[in-house]
Parts: structure tokens; sequence; C-alpha cells
């Protein structure tokens, strides 16, 4: 289907373009809210600046899709393939991408809060200060990606796979990272209050600088992390090894640390 019989069927009311084909069309700016588009093939789809508000798009093929600046709020984007996408300022919140493949997708500046992202696979993907407060990633697989000075308040991230990822003066307040795998992430001056990192997997990680005051440790890995010159106060570290932990000039005052295994002397402060 051509682009210009696309929106004349549109504007005459039609709104059921379920796995029509429009690879490479040029949809820029186009209003198609509350269209179905579930399983279409939108290839290369260029649709900058479109309203997609509402519409359907679940199982839809969008790799290599230009989404950059399009209105996507409560889209059903469920188990679609946004491989490649560029959809950096789009504004996403409450967005349903349960299960959808995000690999290597631009979605720096974007706004997903509130969004579904259960499942679904950022690997590779950049969130350069995007905003994903409360937003639903938990079991979502985030390698790699790159979310420096993103804004993941409250949000759930519980067994997500983050490992290698970059999280440098990204805003974690309350987040849930329960049983996440943390393996050499970078959060490098990242705010993590009241965050929440039970049995989390943090070995490796760089947390320099962090702010962690009431953060929860219990029973964390923690080998060859490093803590130094981060803020640790009222800090949770029950039952935590931290004897091969990088504690250096951190605050610990007021933490809890019945149970620890705490680094000899020579760790606070090598």
């Amino acid at each position: 289907m051509e682009a210009s019989e696309l929106l004349e069927r549109y504007a005459a009311g039609e709104r059921d373009f379920r796995q029509v084909n429009l690879s490479r069309a040029d949809l820029h700016q186009a209003n198609l809210c509350e269209s179905d588009l579930s399983r279409a093939r939108l290839k290369d789809i260029y649709l900058s600046a479109a309203n997609l508000g509402g519409a359907k798009l679940k199982q839809a093929f969008l790799g290599g899709a230009d989404l950059s600046g399009a209105n996507l709020i409560s889209v059903d984007l469920s188990e679609a393939c946004l491989s490649g996408a560029n959809l950096s300022e789009a504004n996403l919140r409450g967005v349903n991408l349960r299960g959808a493949n995000l690999d290597g997708a631009n979605l720096s500046g974007a706004s997903l809060d509130g969004a579904n992202l259960k499942g679904a696979n950022l690997s590779g993907a950049k969130l350069i200060e995007g905003s994903l407060s409360s937003a639903i990633l938990d079991s979502t697989n985030m390698s790699h990606a790159i979310l420096t000075r993103a804004i993941l308040k409250k949000a759930n991230l519980a067994h997500a796979i983050l490992s290698g990822a970059s999280l440098d003066e990204a805003d974690l307040m309350e987040a849930n990272l329960s049983q996440t795998n943390l393996m050499g992430v970078s959060l490098t001056g990242a705010v993590m209050k009241g965050v929440s990192l039970r049995s989390a997997n943090l070995s490796g990680a760089s947390l320099r600088f962090a702010d962690l005051q009431g953060a929860s440790f219990y029973r964390a890995n923690l080998d060859w992390t490093d803590l130094s010159e981060t803020n640790l106060s009222e800090a949770v570290l029950i039952d935590t090894n931290l004897s091969l932990t990088n504690l250096r000039d951190a605050k610990l005052e007021s933490a809890s640390l019945t149970g620890a295994i705490l680094p000899d002397e020579g760790r606070f402060h090598d």
C-alpha cells in the first residue's frame, strides 16, 4: 500500500490496517491515532513527529523505523520488532512494549514514564536522558545499554539484565533492583536513595560517588564492586559479603551491618 492510499482511507474513517505493508513509506507528521496496524510490515518507515496515540501495533515489524518525536502515548507495541529504530524524543508514556525487541534502538530523550517493558530486549539501546519513572522493566534485557542521566525513579527492574550497561548520573531513587544482574555496570554518580538491591549481582560494578543513602543490599553480591566515596549512610548491608568490596572513603553512618563480612583495614584505604 502507498502512503497516500493509507491517508485517504484513514481520512474516510477507516482504522483497520492490520498486516499492511508500508515499508519505507513517508508518513512524516501523519495523524494515525487509534489505527490498528497490528502485524503490519513497517520496515524503515518514516513516522517522525507522527501522531499514533492509542494505536495498535502489536507484533508489527518496525526495524529501522524513524519514530523520532512521535506521539506514541498508550500505544500497544507488545512483541513488536523495533530493532535499530529511532525513537529519540518520542512520547511513549504508558506504552505497552512487553516482549518487544528494541535491540540497538535509539530512545535518547524519550519519555517512557509508566511504560510496560517487561521481558523486552533493549540490549545495546541508547536511552540517554530518557525518562522511565515508574516503568515496568522486570526481566528486561538491557545489557550494554546506555542510560546516562536517565530518570528511573520508582522503576521496577527486578530480575532485569543490566550487565555492562552505563547508568552514570542516572536517577534510580526508590527503584527496585532486586535480583538484578548488574555485573560490570557503571553507576558513577548515580542517585540511588532508598533503592532495593536485594540479592542483586553487582560483581565488578562501579558505583563511585553514588548516593546510596538508605539503600538495601541484603545478600547482594558485591565482589570487586567499587563503592568508594559513596554515601551509604543508613544503608542495609545485613548478611552482605563486603570482603572484596572497595569501600574507600565511603560514608557508613548508621548503616546496618549485622552479619556483614567486612573488608580488612586495607580495603577501606587502598
